[in-house]
């Protein structure tokens, strides 16, 4: 009878159990989309690729090659130190020479420390900081081309391993060994970059200024020049040309000129112009030659 009763329950327990294992899961809530993603997804870029860069600028992101030029070590730099760097190649703006090839620029010593005990490595950090252009302005210079997570630091660095990929050719892997002092010699050549655009005043490069579009360029205005001499009638000379005798009044183009008067009996006078236009008077006084 007792066997019975169990089998009974058993029965009516097992409905259960199963309802409950097949029971459908509750979906997980769906998890919010972080806003902050969505904002500088939906960011549009700056700079359009299809527009034409900006005049008389020179834009961010521009390579300039350096070379440094004296050897520097983590076991006597100091922070705060600054270190030369020479220019390599020209860097131009409008086909115009902005920062010439041997022009000085200049890193910054963040950290360094020399190796230590228990065979602990030493430590080397250098700021790319500047590059002075030919009208002695200073262009600010980054270690790496992309903005986004670059910097000045890490164009030469002894602590990243990135540094190879910022050095050309890379650094000998002994400058980075276990338990030694960082050492990058002289004439170790670096890329740095523009960071940011800089308008420049392209006349403190020797530039022209442009002519506005259909507008003649002004010509070059001649000035007047009136040679007399004591006494008249000697010849004229400009430039060894004859162009005829005393008194005269010439047209002459602006310049450097030399005027020559000859009279026969007397030494030759002569004076060197330069002109840059307007009304000029000369009163040549010839000394008469002694009698042979």
């Amino acid at each position: 009878m007792r066997d019975v009763f169990l089998s009974a329950c058993s029965l009516l327990l097992c409905p259960l159990v199963i309802a409950q294992q097949t029971a459908t899961p509750t979906a997980p809530p769906q998890q919010t989309a972080n806003p902050l993603a969505n904002s500088v997804s939906s960011t549009p870029n700056s700079a359009s690729p299809s527009q034409p860069p900006p005049p008389h600028t020179l834009l961010d992101g521009t390579p300039i090659k350096l070379r440094l030029s004296q050897t520097i070590s983590s076991a006597d730099a100091k922070v705060g130190q600054e270190i030369p760097f020479e220019v390599v190649e020209d860097a131009k703006v409008d086909d115009v020479v902005v920062l010439p090839k041997g022009a000085t620029a200049i890193g910054t010593v963040t950290e360094a420390e020399p190796k230590r005990h228990m065979g602990r490595g030493g430590k080397l950090n250098v700021n790319i900081s500047y590059a002075r252009l030919a009208d002695q302005e200073k262009a600010a210079l980054r270690a790496t081309k992309d903005t986004q997570g670059g910097g000045h630091v890490g164009a030469m660095t002894g602590a990243m391993v990135a540094t190879a990929i910022v050095f050309f050719p890379a650094a000998p892997l002994f400058l980075f060994m276990h338990g030694k002092d960082v050492t990058i010699p002289q004439g170790t050549e670096i890329t740095a970059f523009v960071d940011g655009d800089m308008h420049l005043d392209m006349a403190k490069f020797g530039a022209a200024p442009p002519v506005p579009s259909g507008v003649a360029a002004p010509a070059q205005s001649q000035a007047s020049l009136t040679i007399e001499s004591t006494p008249l009638g000697a010849d004229i000379e400009v430039d060894g040309t004859f162009v005829g005798n005393t008194p005269s009044t010439l047209n002459v183009a602006p310049g450097s000129h030399e005027v020559v008067v000859r009279k026969k009996g007397f030494a030759d006078w002569s004076r060197k112009l330069n002109v840059t236009g307007g009304n000029i008077h000369l009163n040549a006084e010839l000394e008469a030659t002694p009698a042979q």
